[in-house]
């Protein structure tokens, strides 16, 4: 299969940038395009269009002609480790007891809708955050709630949809916790899901490929790589759990027309060479999903071991 064969499934396969961030944007970029991705998990960070430095508008506009260039499709996502505080990971959240400190991470999230408007980006990926120490369950929904009104009011004037990842760890960490999330707020049109399929493995009751059904309605983003039941850490494609041409099967019998996203942030140090395994990976195993439609089956893994654990674990 040469680089720019596509899928054997209708399916569009992406690559997340904060997996290739010791590269210049630019470079990142052009790397996807010769592999032949078909779109980018683009990370808003220091080193990849920083949301919070000068000329945001203007340099967002030479990123929508570069990947217009590239023929490259994009969903913005918004998990950068530190472009908030340096001292904090992934803080100040929408959940933090300072109401300053949650406008913080307000202004981040409706800075990233108006790139993805500006990008022609299918969605804007968010999450929760933790609950900080000291603070209830309770509180902490409430403050999540009133924090995503003014983001979905930004994010359905732009036409952009906002898709919530549940993540290990986080208030919202499982398909029921956005659930409750989704009816708390009365079900807005703009509010949908990232599924990453990794977590689905690591603390779902579900099956992957069963997420992905469950899921289907909200699908608006998909992240994508290899997990072990109970531990949230990232890995390469085989050296995991999953079994991924059920799950591939499923998600192109959704419909689902978003980006599929490997998501592999702990291995930046190899990212060009984890992107090069990741997308044959994934062709294979829709070659195999449109074959069958049922039974266990395998691909081969490409042999390179994972690296740092995300140093996370779920009962």
């Amino acid at each position: 299969m040469t680089p720019h064969e596509p899928s054997a499934l209708p399916l569009r396969f992406g690559y997340g940038t904060n997996g290739l961030a010791d590269l210049r944007l630019d470079d990142a970029l052009a790397l996807l395009a010769d592999l032949g991705y078909d779109g980018v998990g683009l990370t808003l960070d220091h080193m990849h269009l920083d949301p919070l430095a000068p000329d945001l508008a203007a340099r967002t506009g030479r990123v929508a002609r570069r990947l217009d260039e590239l023929g490259l499709g994009v969903t913005v996502e918004t998990g950068a480790r530190y472009v908030l505080d340096p001292r904090r990971k992934h803080g100040p959240s929408l959940l933090d007891p300072d109401p300053d400190d949650r406008a913080r991470r307000v202004d981040l999230l409706l800075r990233a809708v108006r790139v993805a408007a500006d990008l022609g980006a299918h969605a804007v990926h968010c999450f929760s955050g933790t609950v900080p120490d000291g603070t209830d369950e309770d509180t902490a929904w409430k403050r999540l709630a009133e924090s995503f009104a003014p983001v979905l009011d930004a994010a359905s004037a732009a036409g952009v949809p906002l898709a919530v990842e549940p993540e290990p760890g986080h208030l919202l960490a499982t398909l029921a916790d956005f659930h409750q999330l989704r009816r708390a707020l009365g079900d807005p049109e703009p509010l949908g899901l990232t599924l990453d399929v990794g977590h689905c493995q690591c603390l779902e009751p579900l099956a992957p490929a069963d997420c992905v059904r469950e899921a289907a309605p909200w699908l608006r983003h998909v992240q994508i790589e290899d997990m072990r039941r109970g531990i949230h850490e990232h890995l390469p494609f085989g050296d995991g759990e999953i079994d991924f041409p059920p799950v591939l099967a499923a998600l192109a019998a959704t419909g689902y027309q978003g980006l599929t996203v490997v998501e592999l942030p702990r291995h930046s140090h190899a990212g060009p060479r984890f992107a090069a395994h990741s997308l044959p990976y994934l062709r294979r195993a829709a070659r195999l999903a449109a074959r069958t439609t049922s039974g266990p089956s395998t691909v081969p893994s490409h042999g390179d071991p994972s690296a740092t654990p995300e140093g996370s674990t779920t009962p």
